[in-house]
This record gives C-alpha cells, structure tokens and sequence, in this order.
C-alpha cells in the first residue's frame, strides 16, 4: 500500500519494445504524456498521462521478447488511454504527419441492459506501429 505523497504506481503497466525510445517520446509528448523517469543501457523511458503508465524499452539482444519483431508491432491490441481533450490529441499527432488508424467519432457502449457510456474517441498508430485508442470520457445514457 502506497501512502499520499508517494507518486501513483498503476499495479499494471505495458511495456513496448521500440526501435527508438526517442522517436517514440516525440509520438507519445505530442498525445500530452510525461516522462516520469528515463534511463540508457538500455534506452528506457517510463511515460504517464493521468493515471495511465507506459513504459518503452528501446529493442537490444537482452531484452525479454521473442523473436521475430515483425511490424508493425502489436497487432491483436489496441491501448486506451484516456484524455481529457481527443481533439486536441488528434490534432497534436496529426501535426506530427502520425498515421490515424480510425478517425475522430463518437462512440456509445452498452454497459448494462438500458445504460451506456460514450467517449470520444479515434486510434494512432505509434512509430512502431502500436494502435493507441485516445478516449474522452462522455458520460452515460440511457439505451436507446
């Protein structure tokens, strides 16, 4: 258990091997992540954006994957991270010429019978190739 002045830890945070942990931190700055910490040998970086963690490990022979890395990298999941402003993320990344997997909509989930939850919403791809979901939280309804 941590105590309050203690910075928040998240009990689960991925870790994503990367061909470059700086190119990676000008994709991730842009969508408003910080650097907590970052140290070399190897090239490592831990990122938080509210109270989502990521941490990005640059590729070397001793790290904890299994060959082959075929990109793009992470096929099969997309990450969540929400945001406070997905426009402003989008518009961020876009400037960066960073490719937009799915586009900007608004989307409503069904939650439980008669309830949903919405959130702004659209889906980036890292350097690496990684599909990150930037999600505003709107709110919830009632099932149509």
């Amino acid at each position: 258990m941590t105590n309050a002045t203690e910075p928040y830890w998240n009990p689960m945070v991925p870790e994503l091997i990367v061909a470059s942990v700086e190119r990676s931190l000008v994709f991730y700055k842009a969508a408003g992540f910080s650097v907590r910490f970052q140290r070399t040998d190897p090239q490592f970086a831990y990122l938080e954006l509210g109270n989502a963690q990521l941490m990005l490990e640059q590729q070397h022979s001793q790290g904890w994957t299994i060959e082959p890395l075929d990109r793009p990298l992470g096929r099969g999941v997309n990450f969540q991270i929400e945001v406070p402003d997905a426009e402003a993320v989008l518009n961020n990344l876009e400037a960066l010429n960073a490719p937009i997997f799915r586009s900007l909509k608004d989307t409503w989930y069904q939650v439980s019978p008669g309830r949903e939850e919405g959130q702004r919403e659209f889906l980036a791809q890292d350097p690496d190739g990684y599909l990150m979901r930037f999600a505003q939280y709107l709110g919830t309804r009632i099932a149509a």
